[in-house]
């Protein structure tokens, strides 16, 4: 009768066939296979008439495609009377593109399906390794890591690597597991898993790519980076700090008790950057991503939201607004994506229902001044507000010096000492630096300098105001000669 049967051709040799499997193999007439390259196939029934569809992988433009193409065929095929059989390596359902929308699609055209489960490759594999991939463990196919620019599982856990079958492949996946696993990480190769030919290969992840053995029936196993490496693992945490047993002082805070430590945290992990100092980067950066997910944390407990609405909420905006690298959409440069940045952000806006704002109006008023103010003109500039050369800048400089000296009172003072600010800042802006960070910068060698004026007056047995002028200026021109 019209139908698809899907069966499970197991990982390898024929003895790892079911009993339902080769009863199915003996009773039919033919079998179409996803590809002959299988060792089980030399065991079939001699009367068993074999059809494959290798010739479409060598016309197939990528494997999406081909995968299409095997589907509709073997739809079209189960529409004869006698309907058809579908082989494919391992079980239908385990790491198998073809079989899971071939069921999907004959049950929505109303035709039977059977299914003859296989041994998949992980049974096998997990043998050959001595491991249990149980509580758990990702399962992951290398064509799609490939293509990823970081692992898609977190890195806390195992992962299972299918269809590394050559060395190009493996070279790029280890690319992408490189953004994540050192060089030396500990991982297996595991080839052939099921046959009599199997073989095990415990490698560094540097070397996955040299490998002599890779091929069609090849399997990499990456073990876990380490407790606590995943954000899901910090989350845990979090949680834990929260839970009704946790921690006095961390079930107490609320959004608001926290916003003094997230604004403290943020400027801490500015003066890291600062300093250049990475060992003290990592540690910043970690603080102020515990006061990120404490705020998750407890939204997720009030009914608010969690962290998978931030992550999620964030990453579509990303992608929504880089249609130039998401999309098709091509720009000119930098200044073509922040102007192309703002139309969006308007198209939002509007698709909100929001009010139209100003172009400055989404600049946070609680900046720092310096940051706002660089803020504001970079915003400005990507409209066409700017000056055409540096040289209308520099005079600007000049003329707010000058109305600093000729300002009458203390308000006309600050109002101009405030615009020869601005000017320095936009002064800033068009040398590519950071107005605030240079500031920062400036005031670390302020201190680092005074701390030495303070040191040497010690060293004369002196009180810092009991030195002269000269003095302290002689010590500050060496405590710069000692930057140097």
């Amino acid at each position: 009768m019209a139908g698809v049967t899907l069966l499970g051709l197991g990982p390898g040799e024929a003895a790892k066939l079911t009993r339902e499997a080769w009863e199915v193999l003996l009773s039919a007439s033919e079998i179409w296979l996803r590809t002959v390259q299988h060792p089980t196939v030399s065991a079939f029934p001699s009367t068993l008439k074999v059809f494959s569809f290798d010739d479409l992988y060598e016309g197939g433009a990528d494997f999406a495609s081909v995968y299409e193409q095997i589907v509709a065929r073997v739809l079209e095929l189960a529409q004869r009377p006698q309907g058809v059989i579908y082989g494919v390596p391992g079980d239908p359902f385990i790491a198998e593109a073809t079989a899971p929308e071939i069921a999907r699609r004959a049950h929505l055209a109303g035709l039977p399906v059977r299914i003859v489960n296989g041994l998949s490759f992980i049974e096998p594999l997990c043998a050959a390794l001595g491991l249990d991939p149980y509580p758990r463990c990702a399962l992951v196919d290398a064509l799609e890591l490939a293509d990823a620019h970081v692992p898609p599982f977190p890195p806390d856990m195992p992962a299972i690597v299918a269809q590394l079958y050559s060395r190009l492949i493996a070279a790029e996946v280890k690319m992408t597991l490189n953004a994540v696993y050192p060089d030396e990480h500990p991982v297996s190769l595991v080839h052939a898993a099921g046959t009599a030919a199997a073989q095990v290969e415990h490698v560094p992840l540097y070397a996955i790519d040299r490998s002599e053995q890779i091929g069609l029936l090849t399997v990499l196993y990456v073990p876990p980076l380490g407790e606590g490496t995943s954000l899901e693992a910090f989350q845990e945490v979090v949680a834990r700090l929260r839970a009704p047993d946790g921690c006095p002082w961390d079930r107490e805070q609320t959004h608001a008790s926290l916003r003094p430590h997230l604004l403290e945290e943020a400027y801490e992990a500015l003066a890291a950057l600062d300093s250049g100092d990475v060992v003290k980067m990592v540690e910043e950066f970690g603080d102020l991503l515990l006061q990120i997910v404490l705020h998750a944390q407890i939204a997720s407990e009030e009914g608010e939201f969690g962290m998978a609405d931030v992550l999620r909420q964030v990453r579509a905006k990303i992608i929504r607004r880089h249609p130039h690298v998401f999309g098709d959409l091509q720009v000119a440069g930098v200044q073509g994506v922040l102007q192309n940045w703002e139309k969006l952000k308007a198209a939002e806006r509007r698709a909100h229902g929001q009010a139209e704002k100003g172009l400055l109006d989404g600049v946070p008023l609680a900046l720092p001044a310096l940051t706002q103010a660089q803020e504001y003109q970079e915003r400005a500039a990507r409209v066409g507000f700017d000056w055409p050369v540096i040289d209308g800048l520099l005079e600007k400089v000049v003329e707010e010096i000058g109305e600093i000296k000729a300002a009458r009172d203390h308000a006309q003072l600050t109002a101009e000492i405030g615009d020869l600010l601005f000017a320095l800042v936009n002064l800033a802006r068009w040398k590519k630096i950071d107005a605030e960070s240079a500031l920062r910068a400036a005031n670390q060698r302020f201190r680092a300098r005074f701390a030495f004026v303070e040191q040497g007056a010690r060293q004369r047995g002196k009180a810092l105001p009991e030195l002269t002028l000269e003095e302290m200026e002689a010590l500050w021109q060496e405590a710069k000669r000692h930057e140097t």
